[in-house]
């Protein structure tokens, strides 16, 4: 068609609707209907008053129900409209982009459950631009597209759309919750802070829910998780029931406690080659001695396993403090480990923030006078760094072997090379992004919007089988 030419459309038309995940979705062109409709199946609103949006769910291939997906948009009006057969309906009103035979174009959509309708979608005239030509004897006047536009949606990059975002932490107050507040809804998302101790849920086969409040949670499209050192086992069994209702969950349960069990996460990164201080552990009084020198001698860091913060982290200097040290953890049943101290470091570590298997920021962190712990919360002064290849890889590796899409790993400056100190599942953000001048919220937020599809992930396995059946009987 050339420049000159009108651009027509038929009574019936293929169209694609981007920002709201929608490759392939047949229209009725109605130019009597002033504003153009979609048909959920299930609508919801959500969101603040002033900044209302709306999630729902669309099955745009009639003949095929297990192809669902899920949308969501900002609510730009509530609007009566009145149907062909004459009833008056308060309609959710958004708009979005809507592209057909090469032209893209903003249109306002109202939404109505009619799934028994033919067409998923009708095209008013609202819609229709003034130099487009509507023939009604003719359809499919531009390029057609097929519903096998969906088969290979979730390889494809996500959509970016207004997400759902559950916070879970008990400090909602904190600079952490507060920037990613922050970077979330400067985006476009809504982010609801839930406190991790008030969720309760009842474990079923069926219709998975997290309550709050006396009432069942709605479906988050993700889940930041910060949970407390002090509520790691509780919180851990929160998330578990959020990934099943279908929230991706920012770092999963599995790999944040892999993180906080130091010992589990030693053992995992020295399978994996990944260089550290030499570690030691015993459960028997009467192996003290060997223990202190399999750590290489005083002297030694002794560390609760439980530690968080510098807390639970006590440096003995001689082999007799270290041995009175951990006779005092034994008679407290606690958990700990012996690791070999590395003065070279002389009270500096630096902290390698990791995001989607990026390092995406890094500080070096200064212990006060007379402290060997360099941790923010101890006294310790940070700074920025430039990390050299090997500490990028080793900061990236340790994350990776612990599963970890978000991740503070902290290392030792050795000659020999970096050694891993710990690795943080919920790295405070304060410190890393006033050394580095970073925005690591935003990072944190975009990396969350790459990884959240728009396809329904209750029902969409299923759908794909049978799409792909399809297409292999074609």
């Amino acid at each position: 068609m050339s420049q000159s030419d009108p651009f027509q459309l038929g009574w019936e038309e293929w169209l694609t609707l981007p920002d709201l995940g929608l490759p392939a979705i047949k229209a009725k062109v109605d130019t009597g209907a002033r504003t153009s409709a979609l048909h959920p199946s299930v609508i919801e609103p959500f969101g603040p008053a002033d900044a209302p949006q709306v999630r729902f769910l669309i099955q745009p291939d009639p003949s095929d129900p297990g192809l669902e997906i899920t949308c969501s948009a900002p609510v730009v009006d509530r609007r009566d409209v009145t149907s062909s057969n004459g009833d008056t309906e308060l309609r959710y009103v958004i708009q979005t982009d809507v592209e057909m035979g090469g032209r893209r174009w903003p249109i306002q959509l109202t939404l109505t459950n009619r799934e028994s309708m033919t067409y998923r979608m009708l095209f008013g005239r609202g819609a229709i631009q003034p130099d487009m030509i509507v023939n009604a004897n003719a359809s499919f006047l531009q390029p057609k597209l097929d519903f096998a536009a969906y088969a290979g949606l979730p390889k494809k990059k996500p959509v970016k759309r207004p997400l759902r975002i559950a916070l879970l932490t008990r400090e909602p107050r904190n600079y952490s919750s507060l920037r990613l507040i922050e970077a979330a809804q400067e985006r476009g998302h809504v982010i609801e802070a839930i406190d991790t101790a008030r969720c309760y849920m009842q474990i079923g086969t069926t219709h998975p829910q997290v309550h709050y409040d006396g009432k069942a949670l709605p479906r988050y499209d993700a889940v930041i998780p910060r949970i407390g050192a002090g509520i790691t086992d509780y919180g851990l069994a929160v998330l578990r029931q959020f990934t099943n209702t279908g929230a991706f969950c920012l770092n999963s349960a599995s790999a944040i406690g892999h993180s906080r069990d130091k010992l589990m996460a030693h053992q995992l990164l020295a399978r994996a080659k990944i260089d550290m201080p030499v570690t030691a552990f015993a459960h028997s009084p009467k192996d003290t001695k060997d223990l202190i020198s399999l750590a290489g001698g005083a002297p030694v860091v002794v560390k609760l396993l439980s530690s968080t913060q510098g807390k639970g982290v006590v440096l003995a200097e001689t082999r007799k403090a270290a041995e009175s040290l951990i006779d005092a953890f034994r008679g407290l049943e606690a958990n700990f480990l012996v690791q070999e101290f590395v003065e070279e470091a002389a009270g500096t570590d630096v902290r390698a923030f990791v995001v989607g298997n990026k390092v995406v920021g890094a500080m070096k962190r200064q212990a006060q006078k007379g402290e060997f712990r360099s941790n923010l919360h101890r006294g310790g002064t940070a700074s920025t760094i430039r990390l050299s290849r090997t500490e990028r890889d080793t900061a990236r590796e340790a994350a990776k072997v612990l599963g970890l899409r978000v991740a503070g790993v902290d290392l030792l400056q050795t000659e020999k090379g970096p050694k891993v100190l710990e690795v943080n599942s919920s790295p405070g953000l304060e410190g890393i992004e006033s050394a580095s001048g970073k925005d690591i919220a935003g990072l944190i937020i975009e990396h969350l919007e790459s990884q959240v599809r728009p396809l329904s992930r209750i029902r969409e396995p299923a759908a794909r089988k049978r799409r792909q059946a399809k297409l292999s009987e074609s």
